[in-house]
This record gives C-alpha cells, structure tokens and sequence, in this order.
C-alpha cells in the first residue's frame, strides 16, 4: 500500500490505464505542460507525451466534440472539464450526443469515454465555480456517474471507468484534493455501480457521497461518543448504477434512514434514493426518511456563509438527534 493524495490517485488511474491501453488518450484545459489547475494530471505529459496528453484551448464543447469523435474512432479518452459548473457549456454534447449514440445506432457505435470534473464547493470559489452537479447526470439515461470519497476509490474506480464501453462522468470532489489516504499497489481496478459500507451502526443509516462521506464519519463519531447513537453511514460512490442492494440492507437492520447530500435539495440525488426506499421498505422503516441537503440557493462566496449552506458534521449530528426524539 502507499499513501497518496486524492489528486495523485487521480493522476495513478490515468497512468496506469494509458500503461496498459495505447488506445487511452488525455484531453482538456492545462492538463499537460501545467499538470492540470487542481494538479490533477502532474507527470503524465513527461510519461505518456504530447500525442496522448493534449491540452485544449478554453472551449468545453470542442474538448466534448473532439472526446466523442475520438471514442466513435476506437480512442478511448479521457476529456477534462476543469469545474463541473461548465458542464452547462456543453451539455447538448453530453445529454443529446454522448449518452444517447449507442442506444440509436443500436450498438453499432460505443462511446467509450470518461469526461473527469471538479465537483463540489467549499473552496471558496463561489456560485459559478462550486456547484454539486452530479444530479444533473444522475438524470440523463446513457451515463454512468460515479463520485469517489477516497485515493483508493478514485485509482480504482477511474480505472473501471476507463475501461467501461459506455459514457462515464466521474466527479472529483475539489474540496477532497488534499486529502491522503492508502491505495494500492500495482494494477487496482475497482467496480462500478457498488457502494461501500465505511461504517456499521445498528441504530440508523447515513447514505453520503463524495466530501459527505468524511463529514458523516466524523458525525458518526460524535453520535457514538456523545450520545450513544451507532450509525452506519454508506458511501454510494455510484449514482448510475446504483448499488440499492447495499442500502435496502443496511436500512432494513437500523430501520432509520438518513442522507446527506451537497448538491442543492431540491431534485437532489437522495430524494431519487429516498423515493425507492419508501417504495420498497416501507414497513421496515421506524421513522421517516430524512434529508440532510445544502438549500436551494447559489452558494454564497464568503466562507461563513458557505460553511453554513453545506452540511457539516455539527449539522448532520443536529438534524439526527432532533428527528430521533
């Protein structure tokens, strides 16, 4: 095992798929000679060269355009789009072109492509340049929208995007950057469309995603320690496919269910999985289901008032202990 960071793990995934498929190319905005604006990419010009790490000019749907040509050619690239907000650039490209392609030349044409993005908020970056998105992809059938919390998961979890024949868009959480944690060694491909338990408990359940995951073990924690309150807290890692085996059985043991999203209430990716699970598990619910979500509003630009719209560990502890009264 060696410890990395979050963005070394980034940059680890790509360098070992380009290692193992020639076909595995790199595009996007300062990804090459600059190593990416989140550092993201250091190294792999130096290894791999200028023909398979291409820097674009700023223009989101020429870099989604050339990704798709690339895919429909037997290339399997890896498109940047440096902040998720721009998504909105070019997202023609990915509702209309990319995630449908293969459904209407019945399979004649494979789009094998992953389109990587900063994701998230809490950096301070403002409305423009901080949205939770990952709703938005959750809802165009013809994706896959994997979100991973940790170094290990973003190596692995890339890896089997890389290598999947349909669409992926994976969200890098920005804020997560920094953060170390151990990966393995050698070749790690991990598998799409399942979540991971990070915690058991017996009392209720915590379903999180990208930076909620450490926020719901920490607040977790606090729960244990304070006030004797055992949470299992699940990190979804994958919107499409979802893993809802792993939820309905954790759920059906604690029979409380709780989520904890970043992206903005309204729509959010938890009220799709809450909606399932009043549909299927209803009589082994003691509680209703309750989201713990950032408001519908642009998120503000001054770090107090940015700190109080994104859930934190305090208000995830809050919210558990009032609704469990």
């Amino acid at each position: 095992m060696a410890e990395l960071t979050y963005r070394e793990a980034v940059a680890a995934g790509i360098a070992q798929e380009m290692e193992r498929d020639d076909s595995v190319v790199c595009l996007g905005e300062d990804i090459g000679a600059a190593g990416g604006v989140f550092k993201a990419t250091v190294g792999l010009l130096e290894k791999f060269g200028p023909l398979r790490v291409r820097d674009t000019p700023i223009a989101e749907q020429a870099i989604l355009g050339a990704a798709m040509g690339a895919a429909m050619t037997g290339l399997k690239p890896i498109a940047e789009i440096m902040f998720s907000d721009f998504l909105a650039v070019c997202w023609d490209l990915v509702a209309n072109e990319i995630a449908k392609t293969r459904y209407m030349t019945n399979g004649q044409i494979s789009l094998p492509l992953v389109i990587r993005t900063g994701n998230g908020g809490g950096s301070r970056f403002g409305a423009q340049h901080s949205q939770s998105v990952e709703n938005w992809a959750m809802a165009i059938p013809g994706l896959k929208v994997v979100a991973p919390s940790t170094p290990a998961d973003v190596k692995g979890l890339l890896a089997a995007a890389i290598r999947d024949p349909d669409p992926v868009i994976f969200f890098e959480h920005k804020a997560l950057y920094s953060t170390k944690g151990e990966v393995p060694d050698g070749e790690h491909v991990d598998t799409l469309g399942t979540a991971a338990i990070r915690r058991e408990g017996s009392d209720l359940t915590i379903a999180a995603l990208g930076l909620m995951v450490p926020r719901a073990l920490e607040a977790a924690q606090i729960l244990q320690a304070e006030h004797g309150v055992s949470a299992t807290v699940i990190d979804v890692r994958s919107l499409v496919p979802l893993d809802l085996q792993t939820i309905f059985a954790a759920i059906s043991k604690t029979g409380r269910f709780y989520t904890v999203e970043e992206n903005p209430r309204l729509c959010g990716w938890g009220a799709e999985i809450s909606s399932l699970v009043a549909e299927e598990l209803f009589w082994d619910l003691d509680a209703p289901i309750t989201r713990i979500t950032t408001p519908h509003v642009p998120l503000p630009a001054a770090d107090r008032l940015e700190d109080l719209t994104i859930p934190s560990a305090a208000r995830i502890v809050a919210t558990i202990l009032r609704t469990m009264d």
